[in-house]
């Protein structure tokens, strides 16, 4: 299948979907094992960044729900995560953003999950009509 590159189709073809399990973002020691079910790494100036389940996370760390945009977005696609961000915003909902090479993916506050997915539901309803 062809990715979607054109905006609103992007948006109006996500199908937002809340992944199973609790997430955190984490630095993690360079020479330690990753732990098993990492969702995603990201090497920074300051160190390695991970998203692990939260059982092997630090006691302080947010929990996260991931919820997933059902679209194979196009690398060379834009406004998907714009209009993402911008509609959780308005709703003061944190977002993390991560891109992976067939979906993008948001991470959100756990106790904020549910409503997240309503929002984007909404958003993806809205771009179809």
């Amino acid at each position: 299948m062809k990715p979607v590159s054109e905006t609103n189709a992007m948006i109006a073809g996500m199908r937002p979907e809340l992944q199973p399990g609790v997430f955190a973002f984490v630095i993690w020691p360079t020479q330690k094992e990753w732990p098993e079910n990492t969702r995603a790494s990201c090497v920074e100036a300051e160190g390695l960044s991970l998203i692990v389940p939260i059982e092997v996370a630090p006691s302080d760390a947010v929990s996260m729900r991931c919820i997933t945009l059902q679209v194979h977005s196009s690398l060379e696609g834009v406004g998907l995560t714009a209009a993402v961000s911008a509609a959780l915003a308005k709703y003061n909902i944190p977002t993390n953003m991560v891109a992976g090479y067939h979906h993008d993916h948001v991470y959100v506050p756990f106790d904020m999950a549910d409503e997240a997915l309503a929002i984007l539901i909404n958003l993806q309803k809205g771009a179809e009509e």
